[in-house]
């Protein structure tokens, strides 16, 4: 068994088998329970593309889970006119140029102290490194100022216990569940609405207020960011380079960082940082030769789409319709995508550059949505 795998049954030991059993069963299967299940990437492509049809804020939907605790006006549970407006509202928010400078002004300070504790001989955990440094770009994201290590520390934790509330079967919170969750972001949108009134450019909350957001939709966009932009970055980072490590590529990657683009893209589709994706059926259709009637649900299962491509390989090039699905595709692409990536691969790309990186110890985490890492040791230099 290699390491992703138990990964993934260290987190889900009964639902991940019945997942990929599933896949066995073909490209789209109903299963009783859960939905019409997709475990194609094209017919996955499709479904995503067809907003009219298949949409996030029906019964069975991401907006059933999570409009409780956002609110109405996030983009993750919205669709149609509304829809459309705020995210073209957004689109400026996250562009490339910005993003790499957020990350790179944030996290200087993080990198250097990580990089000198490698040169000096230290043993680094690097899920906890990540985790500090995601929580550190959240809470740029979101306003906080004067965050410590240890506060960014338990913001990613925070965060990853709410998400891991969340299983395959379920389709909405409990009141209880709700109330906790609210507890924990309530005062994040708070330090979020802070900053937007603030009305300072140079932050991510005085630009919302810039393009025309109302503090509403602030306060529900910085707690959606919180939620969906930490657990990617601090996930994939480790996992990175474990599967660099295992497959015997780090040394080749670290000589030639043009290939770490390559990398991370090959490295998102083996660990697929959302494994699902929920739709929610509104019209008659047919799915991959699968009459669906509208108010089923859709389990779009990311992770049976990308595996199906075979094991990590840094020379296997992604046909289109696999093309980034893991952050989804047509109107609900991934808003924060540049923003994961600026910061993956600024930290991939400082780790990479510490010399050659050994794994001394690794452990898989129990009871997390996305499968991780409990910690994963490394050092800078040859195995001995």
């Amino acid at each position: 068994m290699n390491w992703e795998e138990r990964l993934y049954l260290t987190a889900h030991p009964v639902a991940y088998p019945l997942l990929r059993g599933v896949a066995r069963r073909g490209p789209v299967v109903r299963v009783p329970g859960v939905g019409v299940v997709v475990n194609d990437a094209s017919v996955a492509r499709a479904v995503l593309m067809d907003g009219q049809t298949f949409r996030k804020d029906g019964p069975g939907s991401p907006g059933e889970l999570w409009t409780p605790v956002l609110g109405p006006s996030v983009l993750l549970n919205m669709e149609g006119d509304a829809h459309r407006a705020l995210r073209r509202r957004l689109t400026d928010l996250f562009v490339p140029s910005y993003t790499e400078a957020l990350c790179a002004r944030v996290l200087a300070g993080p990198l250097e102290r990580l990089t000198g504790r490698l040169r000096r001989g230290a043993t680094i955990d690097l899920v906890d490194a990540a985790r500090v440094m995601a929580g550190t770009v959240i809470g740029e994201v979101i306003g906080l100022e004067g965050g410590t290590e240890a506060v960014y520390r338990d913001l990613f934790e925070q965060g990853e216990r709410i998400v891991s509330m969340v299983s395959l079967r379920t389709r909405r919170l409990s009141p209880s569940q709700v109330r906790w969750a609210r507890e924990v972001l309530d005062p994040l949108g708070d330090i979020a609405a802070k900053s937007y009134l603030a009305g300072d450019e140079s932050t991510v909350m005085g630009r919302m207020r810039a393009l025309g957001l109302s503090e509403d939709e602030a306060r529900g966009a910085a707690g959606a960011f919180f939620l969906t932009g930490t657990e990617t970055v601090a996930t994939l980072v480790p996992r990175l380079i474990a599967l660099l490590s295992d497959h015997g590529q780090i040394r080749r990657v670290a000589a030639d960082l043009p290939l770490l683009d390559r990398a991370v893209e090959e490295a998102m589709r083996v660990t697929t940082p959302t494994p699902v994706m929920l739709r929610s059926v509104h019209r008659q259709a047919t799915v991959g030769g699968v009459g669906i009637r509208p108010g089923e649900r859709v389990l779009i299962a990311t992770h049976n789409c990308c595996r199906a491509y075979g094991p990590f390989d840094l020379d296997r090039a992604h046909p289109p319709e696999l093309r980034r699905l893991w952050f989804g595709a047509g109107p609900h692409f991934c808003i924060g995508y540049p923003l994961a990536m600026a910061q993956i691969r600024l930290v991939a790309r400082t780790l990479l550059g510490a010399g050659p990186l050994t794994i001394t110890r690794r452990a898989a985490a129990r009871n997390v949505l996305i499968p991780t890492y409990r910690h994963l040791a490394v050092r800078a230099g040859e195995a001995s």
